[in-house]
């Protein structure tokens, strides 16, 4: 799980795993393998950092959320 801002400042997590693109539009869009679409304050730079930190800390079994 990577965690993600909404644009009210909430913030909560979203499943790695099941992010299919990232986009700015010029808001951040982040589109699952479910069509869901979440609409986030993180650049996609920054999203795409925390999905390949969470796909390291899996490999090397070492993620504690």
């Amino acid at each position: 799980m990577i965690l993600v801002t909404r644009l009210n400042g909430t913030q909560y997590y979203v499943n790695a795993e099941l992010i299919q693109t990232v986009e700015a539009t010029p808001d951040t869009i982040i589109s699952l393998t479910n069509n869901a679409k979440l609409v986030v304050k993180e650049k996609p730079e920054i999203i795409i950092e925390r999905v390949i930190e969470y796909q390291n800390r899996v490999r090397i079994g070492k993620y504690a959320g």
